[in-house]
């Protein structure tokens, strides 16, 4: 990894980061719930339910969990993009499409259920179609715009 490649995964990961706790935070917000409590569930993956008598703190450490997680995000595409260089001959929307709909099925279907989670994953026709709208859209295309320009010229799409 050189340079670039780091550039592009902080970049990538932290954009893709802050939009996705964006609209997540937006969202509970409609549904009447406030931001340290979004951030307190997203806390309660590591805490388990005790993540809401933790008030504000717990709410950074959620939050710090989220941009972790982000990046992680941002490294797997990246080490994916480096090993198979065909991918990044993909345009960025449609790899990031199909990286956030990757991620969010990963998220839904096997990190939440082996986390301290304490609530069942719900499938809820409205939440699910904009969480899967807003990873392919706000966190995959971000991370993988950011890849595709940290990489030479001859991996560039056709």
């Amino acid at each position: 990894m050189n340079a670039a490649h780091l550039y592009a995964l902080l970049l990538g990961g932290s954009i893709a980061g802050a939009l996705d706790i964006l609209f997540a935070i937006s969202f509970a917000a409609y549904n009447g719930a406030t931001p340290v409590r979004l951030l307190q569930t997203v806390a309660s993956g590591l805490l388990g339910s005790a993540a809401f008598a933790g008030g504000l703190p717990v709410a950074a450490l959620g939050l710090a969990l989220h941009f972790a997680m982000s990046l992680l995000w941002a490294a797997v595409f990246l080490a994916l993009a480096l090993q198979l260089p065909a991918l990044m001959r993909w345009h960025p929307l449609l790899a990031g499409i199909l990286f956030g709909t990757v991620v969010f099925l990963a998220m839904r279907l096997v990190v939440l259920p082996l986390s301290a989670f304490p609530y069942p994953v719900s499938f809820k026709p409205l939440a699910t179609v904009l969480d899967l709208l807003s990873h392919m859209l706000l966190f995959g295309v971000p991370i993988a715009w950011a890849v595709h320009k940290a990489m030479p010229p001859q991996s560039a799409p056709l």
